[in-house]
């Protein structure tokens, strides 16, 4: 496949557009915990989830944020030395604590050499004005992206998955964060109990509405220890888990309904051996981008065909 072919806005040119050269993700591990899990929104968290299965191999919660970021250079810079970084807050949600903490944890990322940036994960129920406000003054001198789990956009979904929060609170952080200048990206699970085809398709149409800069898209997994995992195993008939040509085809179909200049930063998810259930398609997430691209041109297929304002 020629590289001036036009498949789907990729995240890695989407950096180098904005940095003019390659640019790694370092996941980091703030040490926060989460609304849904403490008792101020729920209690045990979003029924599919296990942080465990965010963290890479290099990221350790007890440490420090510095060295964190120190580590995770450390393990990328042998193979790509002129590699630049942003530091990922990712595990749990990343807005929840006091503006001084939060302050103290980005900046300390911020401090190591060769980090060009932040993206920051959390929930569109957490991300008050004075945080905003800090953030646009952080923008002045740095790259920053804030990412909200959004999951689905049908109400009644987000109620079964224990979200704790509903599609009109995630609209309007999105539309809220992105109105201050700030790159706003979103993360959607596929596969959801109770959510076909036809609903995923207007998921698509949904989200293209709103003023997203980049969007995450993955597989539902089940993974161990989870709520979701303990409902299947005693309600199986509730779940259709995605067979991988069925998935390739619904990502292909849901893309092509995407606005155009949406930035795509993945199509799915690997989550640890040990920890998963299923699906497990034995591919890595490259494998499955090629696949995805090869599917594509196939089908003559490409990012927005099917968009329409």
């Amino acid at each position: 496949m020629g590289k001036d072919i036009f498949y789907y806005n990729e995240f890695s040119a989407y950096l180098h557009s904005v940095f003019g050269r390659k640019v790694q993700k370092i996941t980091l591990d703030g040490g926060f915990t989460c609304p849904n899990r403490d008792g101020k929104v729920g209690r045990g968290g979003c029924t599919y989830c296990n942080n465990q299965t965010f963290n890479p191999a290099y990221c350790h919660r007890h440490l420090p944020v510095k060295e964190q970021m120190k580590e995770g250079i450390s393990f990328f810079s042998h193979k790509y030395p002129s590699m630049r970084y942003l530091a990922y807050f990712q595990a749990y949600t990343n807005t929840y604590a006091s503006l001084d903490i939060l302050k103290q944890r980005y900046e300390e990322a911020l401090e190591v050499d060769g980090c060009v940036g932040i993206v920051i994960g959390t929930r569109p129920d957490c991300m008050p004005d004075e945080l905003l406000d800090y953030l646009v003054s952080l923008q002045e001198r740095t790259f920053v992206l804030v990412e909200y789990g959004i999951e689905s956009t049908d109400d009644n979904t987000l109620l079964r998955i224990n979200r704790g929060h509903d599609y009109k609170c995630a609209a309007e952080a999105v539309v809220r964060t992105a109105s201050r200048g700030i790159p706003v990206g979103a993360h959607i699970i596929l596969g959801l109990p109770g959510e076909n085809r036809q609903r995923l398709m207007l998921q698509a149409t949904e989200l293209s509405r709103l003023p997203l800069t980049t969007l995450k898209l993955h597989q539902l997994q089940l993974i161990r220890g989870t709520r979701m995992a303990q409902e299947y195993a005693e309600r199986p008939a509730d779940f259709t888990l995605f067979a991988l040509d069925d998935y390739i085809e619904t990502v292909i179909d849901y893309v092509e309904r995407l606005r155009p200049d949406i930035v795509l930063e993945r199509f799915a998810s690997q989550s640890p051996k040990e920890l998963l259930i299923a699906p497990d398609w034995g591919l890595k997430n490259h494998e499955l981008v090629d696949k995805i691209k090869r599917r594509m041109r196939e089908r003559g297929a490409w990012q927005g065909r099917l968009y329409s304002e």
